[in-house]
């Protein structure tokens, strides 16, 4: 899937969650707009298979993709801790592509250690352990869109 289509549906969930009742974005090549109002002039009412209704400009009607699945929640085992994404965007192990990645399995880090990026619209947040410890498991995958609290990676604060 490529990346307008994940800002798109992040946008949508956003916006979904908000108090807002009506949000318009315009790029160079898109023009988006979503309202809870049915009736606000100028837009298309469509319903996605999750049952929101989403309303677009008719030039962007085509550009608007249904919400994404729901995550699987996650258990933590008993004595490990998560490092979670702080906020939405799209979670990066490497600096940039091609390079090493910032922890590895059985790494051992401390609080400042740098152990991903988070990336939102082109801006990428340095995101660090937090925690003194060894990493167990990279939870999420390289790549994928996460959402604000979800377990990125855990680590063994015991090691």
């Amino acid at each position: 899937m490529d990346e307008t289509k994940q800002n798109i549906r992040a946008l949508i969930r956003l916006f979904e969650e908000s108090d807002l009742d009506e949000l318009r974005v315009e790029t160079s090549d898109l023009k988006l707009a979503i309202s809870k109002n049915p009736d606000a002039p100028g837009l298309t009412v469509s319903e996605n298979p999750a049952g929101t209704r989403v309303a677009t400009t008719r030039e962007s009607a085509k550009s608007v993709p249904p919400p994404p699945e729901p995550k699987k929640e996650f258990a933590v085992p008993e004595g490990m801790v998560t490092i979670t994404a702080p906020n939405l965007g799209t979670f990066w192990r490497a600096p940039k592509p091609g390079a090493d990645p910032y922890v590895e399995i059985g790494q051992k880090v401390n609080e400042e250690t740098t152990v991903c990026l988070i990336e939102v619209m082109k801006l990428f947040t340095p995101i660090s352990a937090g925690v003194s410890g060894t990493i167990v498991e990279m939870v999420a995958e390289n790549s994928a869109m996460v959402e604000f609290g979800e377990t990125l990676i855990l680590v063994d604060p015991a090691k």
